[in-house]
C-alpha cells in the first residue's frame, strides 16, 4: 500500500471503526440551523473538537486517544442553509440532493418500513415545516458512559450559545413508548460485562470492511477484503471508491461538487436507523431449524454465510463436523492467522451456492468474485462486486427484553460510507438484497434484510452439493425480519471543508 492519505484531513470513524477501538457507547444528536452566520459560528465551535483519522499513540509527539470522539456531518438541506454557493450546491449528487425518504422506491422501505413507521424526527423531516428539517448530524463515541455523557453536555452548552442559531431536534424513540428524545443512544451488546461485536440476532457484525489503497495497517488484511486479482492474489481497492477526491476503481474521481477542497478527502453517509423482529427471527428460526437437517444452528449460519458464534465463513466450515475443525485450528492460531480465516475466503469453491447460499446476506452484500460466471470475463474477476462495496459503521441500540417478542426497542443504527450512494449503497440494496437476477435466484430476497411481506410470500433454495442424494431445502414465507425506522443521507466533508464552511468561504471559481 504505497498510497498516503492525509489522516489529519479525514474525519475518524471513517478510515477506522470506532466501535472496534474501544468506544462502545454512542449518542448520535441531529439538529436543525435556524440562522446561517450563527449556524457557521456553531460549526467552528464543532469543529475545534471534531477528532481525525489520525492514529493515536504513535510517533515522536503521539496524539493521546481521547476518552470521547466528535464527528458532524450534514444533509443538502444543511449546506444550503449554511449558505454554500449554489455552484457547489449543484454539483452534489441527485440522490444526496433528494434525501432518502424520496428514495424509499428504489430501497424497498415499504410496508412496516415506509415512512409512515419511522421515528418522527424522520417522519417529520423535509416535510412542510423547515424548523423540522434534520441538518446536522453529530456522533460523540465515548469509550464510558461517563465520557459520552461530558462531550454532550459540551454540545449542549455550544447550541445555547448560537442563541436560537440552531436547534437540537427530538423525535427518537425509545423504551416504554418514548418517541420525542433528543438524541439515539447506540452501544455494543454486552455479555459478560464485555463489549462484543454481536447484534440482536446474535450475529457478530462488521467483519469484512473493505481494505483500499491508503489504509493503515497490516498489509495481510487485504485478502478477502480488498479485490481479488487472477491469479487468486488480491489487492487494496481504489481509495476514490470509499474518499472523494481519489480515482476509483473505473480511474475516474467520483462525482464531487466543486470546488476541490470542498469534496477532497469527504465521504457520503447513508444513516439507517434498522428495528430488528427478534421474536419473529427466534420463531421462524425455531419452525424451521426443527426441519432443517443439520439443526437450528446450521440454519442460522445459511441464513447469513457465518456461524453466529464466532463469524466462521460457512464457505469454510459448511456442516457440523467441519465448523469442529475448524473451531480448534480458530482456538490455536494467531491473532493475524484468525483475521485470515474470518474473511481471507472467496465463493470460487461454491459457485452453485451450496455451502452458502445465494440469498445469505454475507454473499447478496458482497459477493467477492462469484459473479464472473464467465471466467476470465474481466481483468479483475470480481469487478462488479468490486465497484459496490460500502465501508459499515454503527452500533446496536436498546436492549431485548422479551426475546419472543418483536415490540420494544431494539435495533441496529447503521452508517454506510461510499464515494457514490446512487452506485454503490443503492445499488446494493435495491438489486442485490431485494431482487436476486444477478444470483439466478430469481425473485429470491436477501434473507435478513429483504423487504419480505404477507402479500407476496418469500422463498429461498439452500442448494446442496451436486452429486449429493439429498434435495435442496426450500424456506418459504419469509417473514420481515428488519424493518426501517428512518434516516437520511449526509455529506461527511474533510477537516479542510468543515473550515471553510465555517468561515464561510467556499468558493467555486
Amino acid at each position: 500500500m504505497s498510497k498516503v492519505l492525509d489522516l489529519m484531513d479525514i474525519q475518524g470513524n471513517v478510515i477506522r471503526a470506532y466501535g472496534r477501538y474501544n468506544f462502545p457507547y454512542a449518542r448520535y444528536v441531529f439538529l436543525n440551523i435556524r440562522d446561517g452566520a450563527r449556524g457557521r459560528e456553531f460549526v467552528r465551535k464543532v469543529t475545534e473538537q471534531v477528532t481525525t483519522a489520525v492514529n493515536w499513540g504513535q510517533g515522536p509527539n503521539p496524539i493521546e486517544k481521547p476518552m470521547s470522539t466528535v464527528n458532524v456531518a450534514f444533509t443538502y438541506p444543511g449546506l444550503k442553509t449554511l449558505e454554500l454557493p449554489r455552484a457547489s450546491l449543484i454539483g452534489f449528487p441527485m440522490e444526496f440532493v433528494m434525501g432518502m425518504k424520496k428514495r424509499v422506491d428504489i430501497l424497498g422501505d415499504d410496508k412496516r418500513s415506509a415512512p409512515d413507521y419511522w421515528d418522527p424526527i424522520w417522519k417529520e423531516s423535509r416535510e412542510h415545516d423547515r424548523h423540522k428539517d434534520v441538518h446536522v448530524w453529530i456522533s460523540i463515541n465515548g469509550q464510558t458512559r461517563e465520557a459520552m455523557q461530558q462531550s454532550y453536555e459540551w454540545l449542549q452548552k455550544i447550541v445555547h450559545d448560537s442563541a436560537g442559531g440552531v436547534a437540537i431536534l427530538s423525535g427518537h424513540r425509545g423504551d416504554d413508548g418514548a418517541e420525542h428524545l433528543p438524541f439515539q443512544d447506540v452501544h455494543a451488546v454486552f455479555e459478560n460485562g464485555k463489549a462484543t461485536s454481536k447484534e440482536h440476532f446474535g450475529y457478530t457484525d462488521g467483519i469484512g470492511d473493505p481494505v483500499f489503497e491508503g489504509l493503515p495497517g497490516k498489509p495481510e488484511r487485504v485478502v478477502g477484503r480488498g479485490k481479488q486479482l487472477k491469479g487468486g492474489k488480491w489487492a487494496p481497492l481504489a481509495t476514490g471508491e470509499f474518499i472523494l477526491g481519489h480515482r476509483d476503481e473505473a480511474e475516474e474521481y467520483p462525482i464531487a461538487p466543486a470546488p476541490q477542497l470542498l469534496s477532497r478527502n469527504g465521504t457520503f453517509m447513508v444513516y439507517r436507523k434498522l428495528h430488528e423482529n427478534v421474536g419473529t427471527f427466534n420463531a421462524y428460526l425455531e419452525q424451521e431449524g426443527a426441519k432443517y437437517p443439520g439443526g437450528k444452528e446450521l440454519l442460522a449460519a445459511k441464513f447469513v454465510g457465518r456461524w453466529r458464534d464466532n463469524g466462521a465463513p460457512i464457505v469454510s466450515a459448511p456442516d457440523v463436523a467441519s465448523k469442529a475443525q475448524w473451531d480448534a485450528k480458530f482456538a490455536a492460531a494467531t491473532p493475524a492467522e484468525r483475521d485470515r480465516m474470518l474473511s481471507g475466503f472467496t465463493f470460487d469453491d461454491d459457485m452453485d451456492g451450496a455451502k452458502c447460499p445465494f440469498s445469505s446476506h454475507m454473499r447478496r452484500i458482497n459477493p467477492r468474485a462469484s459473479l464472473e460466471l464467465t471466467p476470465n470475463a474481466f481483468d479483475t474477476p470480481g469487478a462488479l462486486a468490486n465497484r459496490r462495496r460500502v465501508i459499515r459503521r454503527g452500533l446496536p441500540y436498546g436492549e431485548v427484553k422479551d426475546p419472543a417478542r418483536d415490540d420494544g426497542n431494539h435495533g441496529i443504527v447503521i452508517m454506510m460510507l461510499n464515494s457514490s450512494i446512487n452506485r454503490q449503497f443503492e445499488f446494493v440494496q435495491q438489486q442485490w438484497i431485494n431482487y436476486g437476477n444477478d444470483f439466478r435466484a430469481a425473485n429470491d430476497k436477501e434473507i435478513i434484510l429483504g423487504n419480505h411481506d404477507d402479500e407476496h410470500p418469500s422463498k429461498a433454495v439452500l442448494q446442496v452439493e451436486k452429486d449429493s442424494d439429498e434435495a435442496p431445502y426450500f424456506l418459504s414465507k419469509i417473514p420481515r425480519l428488519v424493518e426501517t425506522r428512518g434516516g437520511d443521507y449526509f455529506f461527511i466533508p474533510s477537516m479542510t471543508a468543515l473550515r471553510m464552511i465555517a468561515k464561510g468561504i467556499v468558493d467555486p471559481t
